[in-house]
């Protein structure tokens, strides 16, 4: 017996050393997305953001101010970094990648993904002088591109 191809309806794991074509493509559109953290008490905190992947490292991106409830979130995890989630959706294409994220303030870490967010979505952000870059070690994606 073989197993189907997945179709744009039937969510599966991608191996990220693998992922398809699609699938990476569907990280470079403009897309709003959604990020997901734990409040202290282990409820979902969930946020509109802009976020960027970079298949190369393994590294997904969120730019915010340091006092925003998500950086917060991110550090009352700890050292070993919070469990994390983002997606996107458009349609019926759907993509996730999870991983650990650790809030990074060195500036050359944020003036990266600044410039990752301005290409992504086509325009610089707005000034904020008190920028950190949530900094997410992807470990599995989910999806279709």
């Amino acid at each position: 017996m073989t197993t189907p191809a997945p179709t744009p309806t039937t969510p599966h794991h991608q191996n990220l050393a693998a992922l398809d074509e699609p699938y990476l493509s569907f990280w470079r559109e403009r897309h709003l997305c959604t990020l997901t953290t734990l409040r202290p008490d282990g409820s979902p905190h969930v946020v509109p953001v802009g976020v960027t992947y970079e298949p190369e490292s393994g590294l997904a991106r969120v730019i915010t101010s340091g006092s925003s409830k998500k950086a917060r979130n991110v550090l009352a995890a700890g050292p070993e970094g919070a469990r994390v989630a983002v997606c996107q959706t458009a349609g019926r294409r759907w993509a996730t990648l999870e991983g650990r994220a650790y809030v990074r303030t060195e500036p050359e870490r944020v003036a990266e993904a600044v410039r990752r967010y301005a290409q992504r979505y086509e325009r610089e952000p707005r000034p904020n002088p008190a920028r950190v870059v949530i900094e997410i070690e992807v470990t599995r994606a989910l999806g279709h591109g």
